[in-house]
């Protein structure tokens, strides 16, 4: 309850600054720098502290396809605390755009996709080659939701890896190392501490020929995996 309520109240008190962000489309880089602002707040207010430690570091400038292992709400605070000079945009779930308010800047700023509809499917594509073409990055979850607890890792989708593929970005794997040990979606268990990120080495498509997107897709899935059972 404590989480949602800073959802709120961080929401609300930021809300002007979110609002005039998403007026123009040129002025998504505004936009990046509020929610960033918004997603250390909640994760302060939580308790949580954050740290990353990255393998290769990114290059001013350069657009990339960043993934992550999808384990927590506090995925997609993680996720803005962590990147801090590259904009990028969520490819996430339509059915978060219902949340009262939250879902209002949601649905105007990320690309929403209706697993279920083919045609919502493809539009994806489209739409994230417009955000590439104005310098942004992309950030996908290609568990392509929350698995359940016991499961690790849950299986990998392409879409990430057919943009990566497609529009020649490298895509940088990210590991979250404590998210679900701090707020899992088991009520009652958890709490404040550390939670870690791990930004693992890139992959670049252009190292790849034959199979590439299936390829990228099991290299990726082995790195996080491997990570987390570095880490555990």
């Amino acid at each position: 309850m404590w989480f949602y309520l800073l959802v709120a109240v961080s929401t609300s008190i930021l809300s002007p600054a979110l609002f005039v962000s998403i007026l123009r489309v040129k002025w998504y880089k505004f936009f990046f720098q509020v929610a960033r602002l918004w997603a250390k707040l909640i994760l302060s207010g939580m308790g949580c502290f954050w740290s990353v430690h990255w393998e290769e570091h990114l290059k001013p400038g350069e657009s990339y396809i960043f993934i992550a292992n999808h384990t927590s709400m506090i995925d997609i605070m993680l996720m803005f605390s962590i990147v801090k000079n590259h904009p990028f945009v969520f490819v996430g779930k339509k059915e978060l755009a219902t949340i009262p308010l939250f879902g209002f800047f949601y649905k105007r700023t990320s690309i929403l996709v209706d697993r279920k509809d083919s045609f919502s499917r493809k539009m994806v594509f489209s739409q994230a080659q417009d955000r590439i073409k104005q310098g942004l990055s992309i950030c996908i979850f290609p568990e392509g939701g929350v698995p359940t607890e016991t499961v690790v890792l849950d299986s990998f989708k392409i879409g990430a890896f057919k943009l990566s593929a497609e529009h020649k970005l490298v895509l940088v794997p990210i590991t979250f190392l404590d998210n679900k040990k701090r707020f899992s979606f088991t009520f009652f268990s958890g709490g404040p501490g550390r939670i870690r990120a791990l930004g693992n080495k890139f992959i670049n498509p252009r190292d790849y020929k034959k199979d590439k997107i299936k390829q990228m897709r099991d290299k990726s899935y082995h790195i996080i995996l491997e990570s987390i059972s570095k880490n555990q």
